[in-house]
């Protein structure tokens, strides 16, 4: 068989299997919801910022601390992520509206700059 008989009409197709698009996303699970629920414990002045799905990722909820300090996590849906904030008194955000806050930038530039030293 020529390297070229592997296109032609009927030949050996290369196929991804069904139900399996580009990428294969890992599921949110109960350890994502325990670090959520332990951030948001935790921290003072905490908001949620509900990002949507991607091509690489599923639905995720960021939590920003009043500092900047922030965590990212998998969850199950955006209505999922809408009523753990509700449920604990936390602002949400859609993040593809209202973006990510700048005192978030400033923490991660914050953070390279004592890696630096």
């Amino acid at each position: 068989m020529g390297l070229m008989d592997r296109f032609r009409r009927g030949g050996t197709k290369m196929r991804r299997p069904k139900g399996q698009g580009p990428t294969t996303v890992r599921a949110s699970d109960s350890a994502d919801a325990k670090h959520l629920e332990e951030f948001a414990r935790t921290r003072r002045g905490v908001e949620g910022f509900v990002e949507p799905r991607t091509a690489v990722s599923d639905v995720t909820l960021l939590l920003v601390a009043w500092d900047g300090e922030f965590t990212r996590r998998r969850v199950p849906s955006a209505d999922w992520a809408y009523k753990f904030c509700q449920r604990r008194g936390i602002k949400a955000y859609e993040a593809g509206v209202v973006g990510i806050p700048q005192r978030m930038r400033e923490y991660i530039s914050r953070q390279k700059r004592q890696k630096r030293r």
